[in-house]
């Protein structure tokens, strides 16, 4: 029997809104919750788990590959395309980070922010 259900998935950052836009063109959804202090957005997904996006003051944002270092967390996107989401999440404000080898189903990215997230035809 679990203990909790999961209720959202944070993401730390410099600026909330901007990184839930970035997200919003690429899951879809509604930005909504916007703190009066803007420190905090709320990203409802359709069909998914919501979003969120909080303001860390001195945020740094994780390096990948790097073994030494944590990653802290990434996210695994399903796609149908691959060619066709990445030109999507690149013209969004996404960096490719480990896109090289296109015969693997999978290609790895940062957010605006920094966030590594994978695109995955799996």
């Amino acid at each position: 029997m679990a203990l909790a259900k999961l209720g959202v998935v944070v993401l730390d950052c410099p600026d909330p809104r901007a990184l839930a836009g970035f997200y919003a063109g690429v899951l879809g959804g509604t930005v909504e919750g916007d703190s009066e202090d803007g420190s905090w957005v709320d990203l409802t997904v359709p069909d998914g788990p919501s979003l969120a996006f909080q303001r860390a003051p001195g945020y740094v944002p994780p390096k990948w590959p790097a073994p030494g270092d944590s990653q802290q967390f990434h996210l695994d996107l399903t796609v149908e395309d691959l060619d066709a989401a990445e030109k999507g999440v690149l013209a969004l404000g996404a960096r490719p980070l480990d896109t090289e080898d296109r015969t693997r189903t999978f290609r790895v990215y940062a957010d605006p922010a920094g966030h590594p997230f994978c695109l995955c035809a799996c």
